[in-house]
């Protein structure tokens, strides 16, 4: 048991992107890519859409996410405790 304690606990902070498909207003096919929580980042969000596109390329249609907190919010120096939401939507080219 202590030894899956920290591998559970490694999966749970590490997280992946994870998209799927969707469709604009004009009936046009897309992809809305989540990578929110702390083990990602927007870069991650980026490289799934790269992924996604199969190296075609893509055009981000639109992006959401939590904004970066001022210096003088942080404790310490970080931000810590805040879930970070992120989230991209891209039309393959």
């Amino acid at each position: 048991m202590k030894k899956l304690l920290p591998l559970i606990a490694i999966l749970a902070l590490s997280g992946c992107a994870t998209s799927e498909e969707t469709y604009l207003g004009n009936g046009e096919q897309a992809l809305s890519i989540n990578c929110s929580g702390e083990a990602n980042s927007w870069a991650a969000c980026y490289e799934k859409a790269d992924a996604s596109c199969a190296g075609t390329g893509y055009r981000i249609v639109g992006t959401d996410g939590t904004p970066s907190l001022k210096e003088s919010d942080k404790t310490l120096g970080a931000d810590i405790g805040n879930y970070k939401s992120r989230s991209v939507v891209v039309i393959c080219k």
